[in-house]
């Protein structure tokens, strides 16, 4: 039977891993996992009201986010958002070796801060564990570091000036992340494009199937490729230049163009044709996406 856990605050954080020391702030906390001990059943879900960049590195796995095991050997990297879920399985040794660190912050921290408007930016927080950070030697020293003037900041007397160093120090962090991500996806340049043309091939064969009535979704085509709809995104955006939502417009209007110049069919029928519940959004779109109105692009054609 799994147990559910909701972490509140940095004080639940602290008592989850039974932590002895006193909590140094109330909205944010480093945590070094050599000096913790995780209090956990069979299995956990663990989720928080604050985001987590997590770091750890033991000889088991035991932990799943998004139902996939994390290996953590390598020194991955796993960011989650507030509200996301992690399962916890106790099926490691006990004398395993644990280490690595993690960073928690509450929202309220930075909410007045421009980083709380730059938060919707770091998509990773919405990435499946199977599209973790994997760190090189060097990347995982240099967020060491970025973690270790946070913590020498927490242990320093709250003052006027600790808020803004925080943030900001955890906003390098964060745009380290984004760096190394972008390695990442330059890394697996090979494995991407094989994502490229498989979402190709989808888009081409649904549009070409007359049956299907209802627009695709970014969330549909990133389940029959296996990736959260974020990092598709992402992948895509690096490949291509154009998002999942782009790749799907593309080829929507490449159909419509298709059928206003080979059919006799109304506009109206050819919104209804091509999923549209009302054809004033197709108008919109096309006219978008074009600079005309399908009635312009049919009389001009």
């Amino acid at each position: 039977m799994s147990l559910f856990l909701h972490l509140q605050s940095i004080s639940d954080l602290f008592r989850f891993f039974r932590l002895e020391q006193a909590v140094r702030h109330p909205l944010v906390a480093v945590i070094d996992f050599s000096k913790v001990s995780e209090d956990i059943t069979d299995k956990t879900l663990l989720s928080c009201d604050f985001y987590s960049l997590i770091c750890k590195s033991y000889n088991r796995n035991n932990v799943k986010y998004g139902h996939k095991i994390v290996d953590f050997q390598d020194g991955s990297l796993i960011c989650m958002a507030p509200n996301q879920v992690l399962e916890l399985e106790n099926d490691f040794e006990p004398d395993a070796v644990i280490t690595g660190w993690g960073v928690f912050f509450h929202p309220d921290l930075i909410r007045a801060t421009s980083l709380f408007e730059k938060m919707k930016d770091y998509s990773f927080f919405a990435y499946e564990v199977g599209e973790a950070l994997h760190l090189s030697d060097k990347e995982n020293q240099i967020l060491k570091d970025c973690v270790s003037k946070i913590e020498a900041e927490l242990k320093e007397n709250i003052d006027d000036h600790s808020q803004n160093i925080i943030v900001s120090q955890i906003e390098l962090l964060l745009n380290y992340c984004t760096r190394f991500y972008s390695r990442q996806f330059i890394t697996r340049k090979n494995s991407n494009n094989a994502v490229v043309m498989q979402i190709e091939r989808i888009l081409s064969s649904y549009f070409q199937d007359s049956s299907e009535k209802r627009l695709p979704t970014v969330k549909d085509l990133a389940e029959q490729v296996f990736l959260s709809s974020g990092y598709l995104s992402d992948l895509l955006k690096k490949e291509t230049g154009k998002n999942t939502q782009d790749h799907i417009h593309f080829y929507l209007i490449e159909e419509a163009k298709n059928l206003l110049l080979s059919t006799d069919k109304s506009v109206g029928e050819i919104a209804y044709a091509l999923g549209f519940e009302y054809p004033q959004y197709f108008n919109k779109l096309f006219k978008q996406k074009t600079g005309k109105t399908p009635i312009e692009f049919r009389s001009l054609n």
